[in-house]
């Protein structure tokens, strides 16, 4: 006896892909109010693992406010960006050719951290060696990016992933982003 007929498990996960909830073949073609339910959802843990976190900024009015707010009420709040002055920074605005180059989205992304001034449970690290791969954490759901050669970041596809298992997607890229956090060097304020 067959408890579940090829023709259900071919349209329902049951493996190892079941954690991804959504995928896109653009940052930029998720709804900026599916960051905004993730982001103020969130009530233990925010990790921007972005190399410069830029568009957030541009994307989400008061972002600096409304995560200071939840630092206040509990919640741990993580940045990790590229460092506006390494050799890899320099490498990849070569690469992409554009006037608002990595360095200065990255300096964006300090100033708006500074800005916030110095809150309990907010941190911001620097880390080079997540250049083609962004992981943005929200508690048990998560934003992955792995970029493309040239291609700016909102050009790279997306996948939108919640924890379902020990050892699935979700906690393969959330250990990635706990090693670079470990060994990040802290962002002077």
């Amino acid at each position: 006896m067959t408890l579940w007929p090829k023709s259900v498990r071919s349209h329902v996960k049951t493996g190892h892909d079941r954690e991804i909830v959504a995928a896109y073949p653009f940052r930029s073609a998720a709804p900026t109010s599916l960051w905004a339910s993730l982001i103020d959802g969130a009530s233990q843990t925010l990790t921007f693992a972005g190399y410069t976190n830029y568009f957030l900024w541009q994307q989400h009015p008061r972002l600096g406010a409304r995560l200071a707010a939840k630092a206040k009420h509990g919640t741990r709040v993580r940045f990790l960006v590229g460092d506006p002055e390494s050799e890899v920074t320099t490498k990849r605005e070569e690469v992409e050719g554009v006037p608002l180059t990595v360095s200065t989205r990255i300096r964006i992304t300090l100033d708006a951290l500074a800005k916030m001034g110095r809150h309990e449970g907010v941190e911001a690290r620097f880390s080079d060696q997540h250049i083609a791969l962004s992981v943005f954490m929200f508690d048990d759901q998560m934003l992955v990016t792995p970029h493309i050669a040239s291609l700016l970041g909102d050009e790279s596809p997306m996948f939108h992933i919640r924890r379902l298992e020990d050892d699935g997607l979700y906690d393969r890229f959330a250990s990635h982003v706990t090693a670079l956090w470990e060994d990040g060097r802290p962002v002077e304020a």
